[in-house]
């Protein structure tokens, strides 16, 4: 289990203007990314360094997104003006997690102009919907040369994350040391003096560090 990417839901102006203004801060050219039939959303990326991502993701006016939690939590975040969303972790195995949350992983998939297709599968958004602080888990299927981070070939890394919440609640989540995934992210937890989630996220830049 590893950090695999952050999610920012975006702002009212919309994806593209979003994306744009993530990208020029951190230095980093956006990759188109795609649309999620199955959630109701679309993305951009910002790949970076050690196998991490950005992920900039917009809701559609397109039913899949009422019925689909990520499509209802996009929404729920963007209507709120935009913002960090959320953190996913990467795993080999989700059927511990199936097993403590009592329900099955969904499939996630988007197509490449090309005709290729990036597959997962993903549980634990209902959880970041009722309390953003925790993460959703992720296991990536098909061809792992599709990751998203492998699109870049500089230096732009994730450092920190600052999350209003508690390290005990995450590891409770997650059902081991919130430590462990992070181990290459340093992690600040901060008393949440409201809802708890991301609060920002820096990146070592060749500019020097950047928080978002």
């Amino acid at each position: 289990m590893r950090m695999d990417h952050v999610s920012y839901a975006c702002e009212p102006d919309g994806l593209a203007a979003t994306t744009e203004r993530i990208a020029n801060a951190l230095g980093v050219a956006a990759v188109r990314g795609g649309v999620h039939p199955r959630f109701g959303t679309r993305n951009m990326i910002i790949p970076l360094t050690g196998h991490h991502y950005l992920e900039v993701v917009e809701v559609l006016d397109h039913p899949a997104s009422d019925k689909a939690p990520f499509g209802q939590a996009v929404r729920a975040r963007s209507a709120a003006g935009g913002g960090w969303m959320g953190w996913c972790v990467e795993v080999d195995d989700l059927a511990p997690f199936e097993e403590r949350l009592g329900r099955k992983a969904v499939p996630g998939n988007r197509k490449f102009p090309d005709g290729r297709e990036l597959v997962w599968k993903q549980i634990g958004i209902l959880g970041l919907i009722a309390d953003p602080q925790v993460p959703y888990m992720l296991k990536w299927e098909g061809d792992p040369g599709l990751h998203p981070s492998n699109a870049y070939t500089g230096t732009v890394s994730v450092t920190k994350l600052t999350i209003a919440g508690s390290a005990e609640r995450v590891t409770e989540w997650l059902g081991e040391p919130v430590e462990r995934p992070l181990e290459d992210v340093a992690v600040e937890w901060v008393s949440p003096k409201g809802t708890p989630g991301i609060m920002s996220v820096t990146f070592d830049t060749a500019s020097g560090p950047v928080t978002i």
